[in-house]
């Protein structure tokens, strides 16, 4: 049985216009959401006990793809193909050069329970199999994971126990789980999770719950879904805009469900219809988060250069 949220609990929480609202995570630590504009680079924090949006631009980078929160309390930020620490004071430095030589761009990533940054590539043009998905070290190391055909690499998210890692392709419509090694960071046994190719639907950015289940944003798609483990949906929540981009849990008890949507692909006509695309939407009550893992930096100074290649 697949039950629908009663739409009235849905809040805007922040009236935005972000072009392609992205990655929200949520600092324990700092008790803010931070998320990003990808297109109109800037990274944006929300304070829920004040009310307070802040908005850092983010200069020298036609998009700012993935965001990783820091164990020191930097920030990990994904600049077209490279990776940038930026310092609590918003200084920015060289941390690593995930890729080169392709029309492509970073896009979704995640941390994992070591501290491993995992983050994929997607073709600008969004239909070429230019993408791949990689592993980026504490230090700086980058290894090539997947890269059989990947267009928009998206979703990526673990398990309670951190021993699955789910990976999506929005424009091959799929999510797929592996099993993850996490001694040795390798990635075995993949099979399809969530097929959605006879529909065309695109799933985007994903998160996991304390009990396991799986919640999904389909762009162009105005809602966001709830798998079991098993891969059943059991709950649809519906957005009053069409491009829901990811979700993450936050507040206090984790149990607020913030959500990042778009503006972008809107017609003029969809536009004046939604007049909050782009905006920062929340949903309380309705499931419990886990805390986000952090990047375990272990070093000071710039890495930009590829490494060796660990494929699976």
């Amino acid at each position: 049985m697949v039950t629908t949220v009663d739409s009235r609990r849905i809040e805007c929480v922040v009236r935005g216009s972000d072009q392609l609202g992205e990655t929200p995570l949520w600092c324990e630590r700092e008790r803010k959401l931070w998320w990003l504009d990808i297109e109109r680079p800037r990274l944006q924090s929300f304070d829920p006990s004040t009310g307070a949006h802040e908005i850092a631009p983010v200069d020298h980078t036609s998009s700012l793809g993935s965001l990783a929160l820091g164990d020191d309390g930097s920030k990990l930020l994904a600049l077209d193909l490279e990776l940038h620490r930026r310092a609590a004071s918003g200084e920015m430095s060289m941390f690593a050069r995930v890729e080169q030589g392709l029309d492509n761009r970073l896009n979704d990533g995640r941390v994992d329970p070591r501290g491993r940054f995992w983050v994929g590539t997607m073709d600008n043009q969004l239909h070429r199999p230019n993408g791949a998905l990689y592993r980026v070290d504490p230090d700086g190391r980058v290894h090539r994971m997947l890269d059989d055909g990947v267009i928009v690499s998206n979703g990526i998210a673990f398990s309670p126990d951190g021993k699955t890692m789910l990976f999506t392709d929005t424009r091959r419509h799929t999510t797929w789980r592996f099993d993850l090694d996490l001694d040795d960071g390798t990635l075995s046994n993949r099979r399809v999770f969530a097929d959605h190719t006879a529909t065309r639907e695109r799933p985007d950015g994903a998160c996991v719950d304390a009990q396991g289940c799986v919640w999904t944003a389909f762009f162009a798609g105005r809602r966001v879904v709830r798998y079991q483990p098993d891969g059943t949906i059991d709950l649809v929540v519906p957005m009053p805009v069409t491009n829901p981009t990811c979700v993450c849990f936050g507040g206090g008890d984790l149990r607020t469900l913030y959500i990042t949507t778009a503006a972008k692909f809107l017609t003029p006509e969809q536009h004046a219809a939604e007049p909050l695309a782009g905006s920062l939407f929340a949903v309380d009550g309705i499931g419990q988060g886990l805390p986000e893992h952090r990047f375990r930096f272990t070093t000071t100074s710039s890495t930009p250069s590829l490494h060796g290649a660990a494929r699976t």
